[in-house]
Parts: C-alpha cells; structure tokens; sequence
C-alpha cells in the first residue's frame, strides 16, 4: 500500500516505537488490572455504603456489562475519527470515572461510575492494541512488542488482586479506584506529546463513511442482553425471567448483527475479520482461556481467604508466581517460539496446559491441602500457558488485517476476552452454588458447610478443565499450523500508525 496525501507515512512512530509501547502497556495494565483490583476491596466498600450481598456483584458486572457491549463500537470509533484521539480521550474519561466511584457516597453512584470505566476503557483498549498493532510491523520487533503487551495483559489482572489487597489494608477501598489517576492522567498528556495522528481520508469513492448505527445498536444490544443474562442467572438463577428473556434476546440480536453487517457497505464488524480461520481461532481462544484466568482469580481468593486464612495482601501475593510465569514464557513465546512454530501449537499448548492446572486444582484442593501442595503448582503451569497464549493471541489476531480495520480487530479480541471471561465466572458460579447446596442435603453433619465449600470447588475446576479441553479442540481445528502463515499474514508495506 503506497503513501499517499491522505495516507499515514511508513516510518510516522518509527522513531518513537518503544516508548509509544510504554504508553500502550501502562494503558493497557490500568484496564486489565480494573477488571480485579476493586474485587478485593468490595467487603470494605460494602461496609462503607452499605449495599446488600445480593446487590454487590453489580460493582463488578456493571463494568463487564459497558466493556464488553460497547468494544466493538469503540474500537471501529477508533479507525473512523483517528485512534490517538480515541485513546485520549479514552485515558482522561477513564480518570473522571475513577475519580467518581472513588468519592462515591452511595451504592448507585459507585456502580455508574464502574459503569462509565467499563465505556471509556471500550474506547482505550481497542485504540490502544491498534495503535501498537500498525506501530510495529517488522517482524521480529513486532514479536518482540507483542510478546511484552501480552505478558502485561496476563498479567494485569494478578497485579489488581495484589494492589487492591494492599490498597485497602492501607489506606482505603477508594484508592482502589483514585490510583487510576496516577495511571490515566501523565499518559494521556504523554500520548497526546508523543504519537503522531493521521487523518485518513474517510470517503470511499463517492460515498462518505460513517458509523454502522445499525449494527452499533445490534452489536451494542447483543452483547449487553448475553453478559447481562448470564451475571443474572448468577443471583436469580437460570430459571429466573428476566434471565430467560436475556437469553433468548441475545442470539436473535445477535443474528440480526450478523445479517447486517453482510449487507452494509461499512460494517461495524467487517466479516472478513473474524471469518480468517487464525484471527477467529485466536478469538475462541483467548474467550476460552478467560473462563480459566477469572474463574481461578475469583475461587482461588475465596480458597485462599475464606479457607487458608490469607489476609487481602497476602492472598495477591500468592498469585506473583502464576504472574511471573505469564511473563517469562511470554517474552520466550514471542521472539523465540512463534516465529519457528506457528500459532496453532503453541494456543492449543496453552488451553491444554490451562485445563491442567484446572484439574490439578479440582484434584488437589480439599481439607488438608495447603498453598504448596494445593495451589502452588497449578498457579504454574496455568502461568506458563498463559505466556504461551497471550502473546500469540494479541499478535496473530491482529495480523493480515487492513489498516482502516486494526482497531476493530484489537476490540474483538478485547470482546471476546471480556466476554468470555465474564460468562465463564457466572458459569462456574451457578456449578459452584449448585454443588454446595447438593452436596449440602446429602450429607446432613456438623462440619458439612466446609466439606460442601470444598465440593464446590472441586466441582468448578473440573468444569473449568474440560470446558477449556474442549476449546483446545476447537482451535486446534481452526487456527492455521505453521509460520508460513504468519508470514502469508504479514501487514502490508506503508501502513501506519492513525
């Protein structure tokens, strides 16, 4: 693709390429680390405000519920009005949020702040994987740039477990949400110094390109009315109506999206991004593995609290090993393995070595099983297949795709993460209830409240394991074998950052 007026240089960021991936990792870490840094803190806000149990998984979903719905608008707002912009503004509507649920006074305010975070971040995740994704594209640097995003998206959400424990023991639970503004503000004014925007010329012939309104709205609806039903069916159950009803709206929305986006001239969510059997299998993947990654956060915090007595700090500092696994495998997957193996092998290593340590845990974790012998292992091998999959992920996803179409590509591998993340803790969560209240009626005793708890847990990681087993499957016949097809891949000469 030849430079033209209207279109970005080849070298516009060359120059500035390794900081601007500075700019993009802090970004990105603030995001991911969002998704579970006020987890910890929520008994101590609760306290504060006083909200019931039955209403505080709202300060979790209502973030998920405006992420996932609203990626796949914010990242095709990206490729239209120019993705530094975006991610700007992205940054600085991310502090205001922040900066609101932190002076919350009510239990209303925090969850439409949570709410506004999970909107702008719709708007600054995709710019930013964009950005990076047309930042780098020789080769090996790209390898490289994309193996230390990776490491930084795996490991985000361990580091929110840690910083919240720590944040709430020493000073506040709203400092949980005011440290975005240590994050937000200073990049933003960085970006906005560093990156070189381009104004791509948005006319195609004699037809002017605006937003797909329609599939905006079906898109928008669809995945609103699936995360929404499926975080339902965790408090109301799957027999509740308004569960139902989301469901049942959900796939139909859905279905209509799909029947627009193949009419319109300027779709949403251009087909040939997700039908391409690599970018597709890299977006089953990293849903699939997000049943695992949040599914272990949220029950290993229970095991580790509630069972083995951890204090907040101490139960983030039992997940660092699983963290520093994700990264060291990262940066070896990224310049070493990719470039030799293909991405098929090493994603479909990766599911098999997280569903592994999903069973070790659905093996390991009883009455007598402490962290070493319990948690420990399986926190490692689940590690190392993170640092296998996020780095191919993140890269493969983005590859062969054009310009005008990276920062819808970056907000569907975003979307699939979120929402498979999401619908994978509500899953696990229905089992897990489930399994403690049957286990509970048939073995009436005095200790059987723990013996139940400890059921439960048995029960979701076995769930998790063949659940991710079965992904493995799936992408191993979809994804593409070899490097051959990274480089059939490769992005076309003179693209740009916009």
């Amino acid at each position: 693709m030849s430079a033209t007026p209207s279109s970005p240089s080849p070298d516009v960021n060359h120059a500035r390429r390794w900081v601007i991936l500075v700019i993009v990792g802090i970004a990105q870490l603030m995001v991911v680390l969002d998704a579970t840094i006020v987890n910890i803190a929520l008994p101590s806000a609760q306290d504060d405000l006083g909200f019931d149990d039955d209403d505080r998984q709202w300060v979790i979903s209502a973030y998920a519920l405006a992420f996932g719905s609203l990626l796949l608008l914010g990242g095709r707002i990206g490729d239209l009005f120019g993705r530094k912009q975006v991610f700007v503004i992205g940054l600085i509507g991310f502090a205001v949020a922040s900066a609101i649920g932190g002076m919350a006074g009510s239990f209303g305010v925090l969850v439409l702040a949570r709410a506004l975070q999970g909107a702008f971040g719709a708007l600054l995740a995709p710019a930013a994987l964009a950005i990076l994704s047309v930042t780098f594209t020789d080769p090996e640097e790209r390898g490289k740039a994309f193996g230390i995003y990776g490491a930084i998206a795996g490991v985000g959400a361990g580091i929110g477990l840690l910083l919240g424990g720590v944040l709430t023991d020493v000073l506040s639970w709203r400092w949980c949400l005011y440290v975005n503004l240590l994050f937000a503000l200073p990049t933003a004014i960085w970006a906005a110094g560093v990156i070189r925007a381009h104004h791509r010329d948005r006319t195609a012939g004699d037809q002017r390109i605006g937003i797909d309104l329609p599939g905006a709205i079906t898109a928008t609806v669809g995945l609103f009315a699936l995360v929404y039903g499926v975080s339902n069916a965790e408090r109301s159950g799957w027999g509740d109506p308004v569960t139902i009803a989301a469901l049942v709206i959900a796939p139909l929305v859905l279905i209509a999206f799909v029947l627009i986006e193949r009419r319109t001239a300027e779709p949403l969510l251009p087909l040939r991004v997700v039908l391409d059997p690599t970018r597709g299998g890299s977006f089953v993947a990293i849903a699939v593995f997000g049943i695992v990654l949040f599914g272990v956060f949220l029950f290993l915090t229970y095991f580790l609290q509630d069972n083995l007595e951890y204090s907040p700090t101490r139960a983030g500092l039992a997940f660092m090993p699983m963290n520093l696994a994700i990264m060291v495998v990262s940066g070896f997957t990224a310049t070493l393995l990719l470039p030799k193996l293909g991405p098929r092998l090493l994603v479909v290593v990766g599911l098999l070595l997280a569903a592994a340590g999903s069973a070790y845990f659905a093996v390991q974790i009883d009455g007598r099983a402490g962290y070493v012998d319990g948690v420990l292992p399986g926190l490692l091998v689940i590690g190392v297949g993170g640092g296998l999959l996020f780095p191919t992920t993140f890269s493969t996803a983005t590859l062969g795709v054009q310009e005008r179409d990276t920062g819808v590509a970056s907000a569907m591998l975003n979307t699939a993460q979120q929402v498979g993340g999401s619908i994978g803790i509500a899953l696990l969560s229905t089992f897990f209830a489930s399994a403690v209240s049957g286990y509970a009626e048939d073995h009436p005793g005095p200790s059987v409240g723990v013996d139940a708890v400890l059921h439960g847990y048995t029960t979701i990681f076995w769930w998790a394991a063949g659940l991710t087993f079965l992904g493995a499957v799936l992408v191993a016949l979809l994804v593409r074998t070899g490097r051959d097809d990274l480089a059939a891949h490769e992005p076309p000469a003179g693209m740009g950052a916009h």
